[in-house]
């Protein structure tokens, strides 16, 4: 059996190994086994199709091998995620691609605490699946079907409200969400109204194959069109699982999550709340933010890609914030993982505690030019093991030594290799990038 995990979960074409039912059935197995006798896990999906299909096969699976299981229904992958704290549950797994579209599907384990696998702990799950798909059920004790003792968008929605100051009104704001037909569709128009956001809703009206459909975190130019068309002051669109987010400011400006980051560091150093001034991010934060947080006095320390190796860095060098360019922002002294509702509840935060626009805001940190090219690749091959494409590489890095940076990689999800060069002159990165992006199709694709 091939390696299931990527970069976050497993994930595919739904009703296509990994992602069947019969998967969602061993995996239940397997997390029940790894979490012990008695094992009380929670599950919750998004909005897509096959979601039904996934959970009950993940549920059975938990049963079947003694496990108990509730089940959250719709809600975002950091709902569940705080869930599994609040009812000290042992486990969970939630059932969603994210933002890929409704043809694919996905399932992302936690354990105690709200927390994502580790990469050891993933292979050891892998280990259980590969075990238990060449044997029988286990025989003995069937675990039980439970509902949860309270109503479980309620306990999340009180718990994002609880983040924010309690002397700041936010009755005057203007705001438009776009909810990308996903988990959040619910619960985050029903947050920002309780909060007296005047809020207009946007792609809130899922069907089971419209989620992530030219909308959300992946669309936001769908949100700019509609907060330059009602003058909202600002508009927030989620992703389809609602762990990132992706702002517009009052002129229709699309920010990233680096800006987000930069400008939740200076609210943070207002508010006396950076003790520790470190922020965490992944390698594909642009230059730019390096430069503002080093001008507040803040180390900026870099990972890997993925959420998780953010949140592991943060917890060695305690930190309280990072997160990623994609706009997964954490904010470890409320959370244990990305959360787009938290992340935009935090944003309206900083416009009133700051005292200004958002669009004066983004002006916090100026963002260096980026070119980003993706290339299909049969074979993941080391890169420094072709001497054509070692060649080239080492031509790049020395033409942009000092004012820009060369980051080469492959997806952990996909056959794709990601290409991306920064620096001072977009006209010479470009040139670059598909100089590097020839070789490999050539060599590779």
């Amino acid at each position: 059996m091939p390696q299931l995990f990527g970069t976050d979960g497993i994930r595919g074409i739904a009703n296509k190994f990994p992602v069947t039912a019969e998967m969602g059935l061993y995996l239940g197995k397997a997390m029940a086994k790894y979490l012990g006798d008695n094992a009380f896990l929670i599950t919750g999906r998004d909005t897509r199709i096959s979601g039904p299909m996934l959970e009950y096969a993940v549920m059975s699976g938990i049963m079947s091998f003694g496990g108990d299981v509730s089940s959250a229904g719709i809600i975002p992958t950091p709902g569940l995620a705080y869930l599994i704290r609040r009812f000290d549950a042992d486990g969970g797994i939630m059932i969603s691609a994210s933002h890929n579209p409704f043809e694919y599907n996905g399932f992302k384990p936690f354990i105690k605490g709200g927390e994502k696998l580790s990469e050891e702990q993933e292979e050891q799950i892998e280990e259980l699946i590969k075990e238990i798909s060449n044997n029988k059920s286990k025989e003995g004790e069937i675990g039980q079907l439970k509902e949860l003792k309270e109503d479980p968008l309620k306990c999340y929605k009180e718990f994002l409200l609880s983040i924010l100051p309690k002397d700041i009104s936010f009755n005057d704001m203007k705001i438009v969400i776009d909810c990308a037909n996903g988990a959040t569709y619910k619960i985050a128009p029903s947050v920002f109204k309780e909060l007296g956001v005047e809020t207009q809703v946007i792609c809130a009206e899922p069907d089971g194959k419209n989620i992530n459909e030219r909308c959300g975190a992946v669309y936001p130019e769908r949100l700019k069109e509609e907060v330059l068309k009602r003058g909202a002051d600002v508009g927030f669109a989620f992703d389809g699982d609602g762990d990132r987010v992706v702002a517009v400011d009052n002129t229709g400006n699309i920010l990233t999550g680096d800006q987000l980051i930069a400008i939740f560091a200076k609210m943070l150093i207002q508010t006396k709340e950076l003790e520790n001034p470190v922020v965490v991010t992944t390698v594909m934060s642009n230059m730019g933010l390096s430069k503002a947080l080093n001008e507040m006095g803040i180390t900026h320390i870099t990972t890997k890609v993925g959420d998780r190796n953010v949140v592991k860095e943060m917890k060695r060098c305690g930190a309280i914030l990072g997160g990623e360019e994609s706009g997964h922002i954490v904010f470890l002294n409320h959370h244990t993982t990305g959360d787009g509702i938290l992340s935009a509840l935090k944003l309206l935060s900083a416009i009133k505690i700051l005292d200004s626009s958002l669009h004066e805001l983004s002006n916090i940190m100026h963002i260096f030019p980026q070119v980003l090219i993706n290339v299909g690749v049969k074979e993941k091959k080391e890169f420094s093991e072709i001497p054509q494409i070692r060649n080239v590489i080492e031509e790049v890095e020395n033409a942009i030594s000092g004012k820009g940076r060369l980051l080469l990689r492959y997806s952990g999800t996909e056959p794709v290799c990601r290409i991306m060069i920064e620096g001072e002159d977009k006209e010479e990165i470009s040139k670059y990038a598909q100089k590097l992006a020839s070789v490999i199709k050539e060599k590779l694709g």
